[in-house]
């Protein structure tokens, strides 16, 4: 007996792999069902649907250069081959925890304790109060670093190699 594209055989699933299983049909051929062709679910571990050894009906898709392509979920009746839904609540794979709904993060105000912008609100001020301000700020961080630095032997001037 010739096989042929859609033809539904019985055969032995004679190994499986990760993305698929490899089944023995009639006239000592082999041919293939892809993991997405083995149930109408999803399915995560090909192993929690077939086992080596199983006899399993299988239909042919196709045959090309030799290689069979078979289906197991085709080859069961049409009112089986509906794809069934998971379901809300199950996770896509089993080491993902279920989907939170989004929550957006907590707006990043300042890092640490520095204070970018003045906490009292203030009435809008001109062009010229904020350069002055801002310089400042500026010469009070400046003197602060030159404090900082000299404390821990630093200088600007110095032997060549920073220390004094």
């Amino acid at each position: 007996m010739a096989i042929e594209v859609g033809m539904i055989l019985e055969g032995k699933v004679s190994g499986i792999t990760k993305f698929g299983a490899f089944v023995d049909l009639p006239n000592s051929k082999t041919g293939m069902v892809h993991i997405s062709e083995v149930a109408p679910t999803f399915i995560n571990e090909i192993g929690d649907f077939v086992k080596v050894g199983q006899t399993v009906k299988v239909k042919v898709l196709s045959m090309n250069d030799g290689k069979i392509s078979l289906s197991i979920k085709q080859a069961l009746p049409k009112d089986q081959q509906k794809k069934q839904p998971r379901g809300p609540k199950q996770p896509r794979d089993q080491h993902s925890a279920p989907r939170q709904p989004y929550k957006p993060a907590p707006p990043v105000t300042s890092p640490g304790d520095y204070e970018w912008q003045s906490s009292r609100k203030s009435a809008p001020s001109t062009f010229e109060d904020m350069m002055s301000r801002f310089k400042q700020t500026s010469e009070d961080k400046m003197s602060d670093l030159k404090r900082g630095g000299e404390s821990r032997g630093y200088s600007r001037r110095g032997n060549g190699n920073g220390r004094r």
